[in-house]
């Protein structure tokens, strides 16, 4: 089965505006929360989440590091950070002969602009639902 490398870069000022106009054009939303779906994906996993915390506290991780305190093997820590790089969130870095992870905060916000754009919708839903029960 071939992996599909989703990975579309966005400015987090770029997708502040369009999250802005989400309101005003419901393709917009489909073509942003669309492209995050990947992201979304990569992080339902429980392993793949906590391999991103570890490697977000810091320091580029190698597989090795990141393997100690694991039940899995090195060779599976290696596919989630396979899946966690295709979307964007890790980048392999080589030093040396070891090739470390490290973290991308840029999706990360990415879907934090998203999540919270969605909150104020419901927000702003809500308080007219108030407004119309109290009126």
């Amino acid at each position: 089965m071939a992996r599909s490398r989703v990975r579309k870069k966005s400015d987090p000022v770029s997708l502040s505006r369009e999250l802005t106009a989400l309101g005003q054009d419901s393709n917009v939303l489909e073509r942003c929360l669309g492209n995050q779906a990947p992201l979304f994906a990569a992080l339902g996993d429980r392993t793949r989440l906590a391999l991103l915390v570890k490697i977000g506290r810091g320091e580029p991780q190698s597989v090795t590091n990141l393997a100690r305190d694991s039940k899995l093997t090195r060779q599976a820590i290696r596919k989630h950070l396979q899946v966690l790089e295709d979307a964007g969130m890790v980048r392999g870095v080589r030093r040396g002969r070891e090739n470390l992870f490290e973290y991308d905060p840029g999706p990360v916000e990415q879907l934090r602009l998203s999540l919270d754009s969605i909150s104020q919708q419901w927000n702003d839903a809500l308080n007219r639902l108030k407004k119309f029960v109290e009126e």
